[in-house]
């Protein structure tokens, strides 16, 4: 048998990472089946999945800047501290978070993290530290919630700390009773919360969990905690609603019922049909005394509201009416980043019992782009747009995500970016495996995907449709105009921070001083080998002139040569420009 940590230091926390994403990921579906509350829109197992897929990543982040520091990692020297790894978790779950449920798990691996991080460098904690950091854990994700609602995933984590903190050994033991602890406290849930009981579901968050301290226990134990069937599909244990499962059992329930939805039985959601209708979530870069004020104001607005984070950067999310109004009090308190707002839309849980599946579509196309006005273009040619803002790159997950949205069963990847062919083709990989028929054109530029776009036909064989789109995609020179960021060897030579600079097909072949006159340059280089049609994308920040120049000059030099102009939005690039 494998030697397993008897205490928790950092690779225990890379450990418990990787093994609770896959737990997850085998969980998604059923989880999202059960999500009925606060609102039944079925994405609490997707959320809880990037939510630890962004945390899993920070973490290993640390351990190759670590290894990279120190060379192969072969020399002696100490790998990441506790710290060091917990606050990376932490971090990454905090800026990853999705959802309700996914917000509060970050402020759950935030408050262990505080505990480890305030041991300063110790390599490792014991039993006593877990169970100092289970319980802070639950504590400080109770008090980000602006309304605490018992039978939810506030209940399962006060009840895993509980367990934990009458628990004498090791840390594996610690993590086992806190697990136990979490289980009783899931197959109660149904017995708090009536819309629980009246769907014949526990609480999704609180089950998602319990599949992370699940993961925990394997990670301090070397093995998984049992997990025999729950008697008999119902959502409570047997007797009295508060009674748990054996110790070490996993509940496991029906899905939400659909029939429930008479005047005596309003359906599955809590709410009524006039609760809110927007999501709102962003990352928050204020001090402390902004977000006291913010809380106030969303708490007016709406509700569901959770507001997680700390050392000037937050995670805010709320569920209320006026959007726009969510967002300008963030505004008011610093500088919000990463808006997300999604509509719940007229047939979710806020005015039906619960939402009838969807027949899936033949095929869908689901492409990443750089812009908000990219993002509108490719919608409108009737694909599933992924966006990427610079520097925030989509991790696998939101492809997927965005592929089971898609709900088609053939479906063609676009990932519009060399950087992101890998991350890509995991996703591919992952929904392979739930039966999707998925085709990856290796896309290297947003100029690409929409020559392939062009050409797609849904209508045809599936394979003759990729083949086309492959075609059109090989067949387009792409370039993009940047601004350099600092000094740097180039294939054109030396450049200088400030200096605009003309890649072509991935390698800088101009280096200019102006937009306008390097954008000539590249358009000639490409043009000398003949072409079609120039499309290009501007920037918001790139004016009207530029385009109207470069139309101008594609007129003048090359007869027969068409010219197409879009607007990217804030996409990264100055301009990008293809040549078919």
């Amino acid at each position: 048998m494998a030697q397993v940590p008897q205490t928790f230091d950092a690779p225990a926390v890379r450990t418990w990472c990787g093994l609770a994403l896959r737990a997850l990921g085998r969980a998604r579906e059923e989880i999202d089946a059960i999500n009925v509350y606060p609102v039944a829109d079925g994405d609490t197992g997707t959320n809880l999945y990037l939510t630890v897929e962004s945390a899993a990543a920070a973490v290993e982040a640390v351990f190759a800047a670590h290894e990279l520091k120190s060379g192969d990692g072969g020399d002696g020297s100490p790998g990441p501290t506790l710290a060091d790894a917990a606050r990376a978790m932490a971090h990454g779950a905090l800026i990853g978070a999705r959802g309700n449920s996914g917000t509060i798990l970050a402020q759950l691996l935030r408050g262990m993290a505080q505990v480890f991080a305030a041991d300063g460098e110790c390599a490792h904690t014991d039993g006593h530290g877990l169970r100092l950091a289970l319980r802070h854990a639950a504590d400080s994700a109770r008090q980000a919630v602006a309304h605490p609602v018992e039978g939810t995933v506030l209940s399962v984590a006060s009840a895993a700390a509980e367990a934990a903190t009458g628990t004498e050994g090791d840390c594996g033991a610690v993590a086992r009773a806190a697990y136990e602890g979490a289980c009783a406290a899931l197959a109660a849930t149904p017995g708090q919360l009536e819309v629980l009981e009246r769907a014949g579901v526990v609480d999704a968050g609180g089950r998602g969990l319990v599949t992370v301290l699940a993961a925990l226990v394997e990670t301090l134990t070397g093995r998984p905690p049992g997990e025999p069937p729950f008697p008999s599909g119902a959502a409570s244990a047997p007797g009295a609603p508060g009674a748990g499962p054996a110790a070490g059992a996993l509940p496991t329930v029906p899905h939400a019922r659909t029939g429930d939805t008479g005047d005596d039985a309003p359906g599955v959601c809590a709410r009524s049909a006039s609760g809110p209708a927007f999501e709102v979530t962003y990352l928050l870069d204020a001090e402390d005394e902004a977000v006291a004020r913010l809380r106030e104001r969303l708490d007016a607005l709406g509700d569901s509201l959770v507001v997680v984070g700390g050392d000037g950067l937050w995670n805010v999310h709320v569920h209320v009416d006026d959007a726009g109004a969510a967002v300008e009090a963030g505004i008011e308190a610093g500088r919000p980043h990463r808006i997300r707002i999604t509509h719940f839309g007229a047939d979710d849980a806020h005015t039906t019992g619960a939402v009838a599946p969807r027949e899936r579509a033949q095929r869908a196309v689901v492409a990443v782009v750089p812009g908000e006005g990219l993002a509108g273009l490719y919608t409108e040619a009737g694909a599933i747009a992924v966006l990427a803002r610079p520097g925030e790159p989509p991790a696998s997950g939101e492809l997927v995500e965005a592929v089971r949205r898609a709900h088609a069963r053939e479906v063609v990847l676009l990932p519009n970016d060399d950087e992101l062919r890998h991350t890509a083709a995991a996703a591919a990989e992952q929904v392979r495996e739930e039966g999707v028929r998925v085709a990856l054109i290796p896309t290297h530029s947003a100029v690409q995907g929409i020559a392939a776009l062009a050409v797609h036909e849904p209508g045809r064989r599936f394979d003759e449709d990729v083949v086309a789109m492959t075609s059109a995609a090989g067949e387009t020179r792409y370039a993009e105009i940047i601004v350099a960021e600092r000094q740097s060897w180039t294939t054109a030579g030396i450049c200088q921070a400030g200096d605009v600079l003309g890649l072509v097909d991935g390698d800088v072949a101009v280096i200019g001083q102006d937009v306008t006159a390097t954008a000539e340059a590249v358009l000639d280089r490409m043009l000398a080998a003949g072409g079609e049609l120039v499309t290009l994308v501007l920037d918001d920040e790139v004016p009207d002139s530029v385009a109207d120049r470069l139309q101008a000059r594609v007129r003048e030099a090359y007869l027969a040569v068409d010219t197409v102009v879009y607007r990217g939005g804030r996409q990264g690039a100055l301009l990008l420009i293809g040549v078919e």
